[in-house]
């Protein structure tokens, strides 16, 4: 299972996404909700939640998109039970936290994929 707000998707997601098959049978993506993403990112994503979920789905290593709980970030943890859970290099998600939360599920970090040129933060300030 992985997480983010996928906000166009671009090289660094692919990456992550990769890796994240690389990982198991299945690629579950939860897509982070639009209020959240404001409430985290102090701005608004520049595609709607819908949108963004939409492409996800689009991309032949997800096998399942949805978008998270609004109000508990770990419900979607609790209702799909995913055997591993895949954090991007930049996301602030707490191992540890996650760990002892959900003893039997293994938390790892992936790596960045060029992220001088491929984070969405910054292609968003080329536009």
């Amino acid at each position: 299972m992985g997480f983010g707000t996928f906000d166009g998707v671009h090289p660094g997601h692919l990456s992550y996404l990769k890796q994240l098959h690389a990982l198991g049978d299945e690629v579950i993506i939860v897509v982070a909700r639009d209020k959240n993403v404001e409430k985290i990112k102090n701005s608004s994503p520049s595609y709607n939640e819908e949108d963004r979920l939409n492409e996800l789905r689009q991309i032949k290593l997800v096998d399942k998109a949805l978008l998270g709980n609004e109000t508990d970030f770990y419900q979607v943890i609790r209702d799909h039970k995913p055997d591993i859970i895949g954090l991007g290099y930049d996301q602030k998600a707490d191992i540890e936290t996650l760990k002892n939360l959900f003893p039997t599920i293994e938390v790892v970090r992936l790596k960045a994929f060029e992220p001088e040129k491929h984070k969405s933060s910054l292609l968003r300030t080329k536009n």
